[in-house]
């Protein structure tokens, strides 16, 4: 048996010891939200933390985290840098396709959990090999200092209204 928690919740299961721990997530926790992208711990798209760190879930054995804490994107709002990390990414629409963003937002929270106010050397390296596709590595950083209170923060556009259309 393993066991280790996954955003709180105590796991405890006799799933084969060298399952990826992405496809424990997504196949038996039906947790969605942490991503395949590579397969080879290269794009950063399946990031979760164990024991506070970004960890590569497409690489990283269930028997690798035994007794630890795993945190998906699921519950990264439930954290106060979480949820600014979130509140950013949506003031600096930072998401295009979106399919890489939980895995960026993850690295993000880890860095600001770690460093307060990081540098763009800094920001840089932590988010080296979260690899996005449409480009918005500019928007992720602006997004990263605004939920570091070094930014202002874009104001959120409110929803637009459907108003119903009807043949004079």
């Amino acid at each position: 048996m393993i066991r280790f928690s996954v955003n709180g919740e105590r796991i405890e299961t006799d799933v084969a010891a060298d399952t990826p721990l992405l496809w424990f997530l997504r196949d038996n926790l039906q947790m969605t939200g942490t991503k395949f992208g590579c397969g080879m711990a290269l794009c950063g798209a399946c990031t979760v933390h164990v024991n506070g760190d970004p960890a590569r879930a497409c690489s990283t054995p269930l028997s690798a985290i035994e007794g630890k804490r795993v945190t998906t994107i699921e519950s990264i709002g439930s954290s106060k840098i979480g949820k600014q990390v979130q509140a950013a990414w949506i003031s600096e629409d930072v998401v295009q396709c979106g399919y890489c963003q939980s895995g960026q937002i993850m690295s993000a929270t880890a860095l600001l959990t770690k460093n307060k106010n990081p540098t763009d050397a800094q920001i840089d390296a932590a988010m080296n090999g979260n690899i996005c596709r449409c480009g918005t590595y500019n928007r992720v950083r602006a997004a990263i200092k605004v939920a570091a209170g070094g930014g202002a923060a874009k104001p959120v556009m409110p929803e637009k209204k459907s108003v119903a259309k009807t043949k004079a």
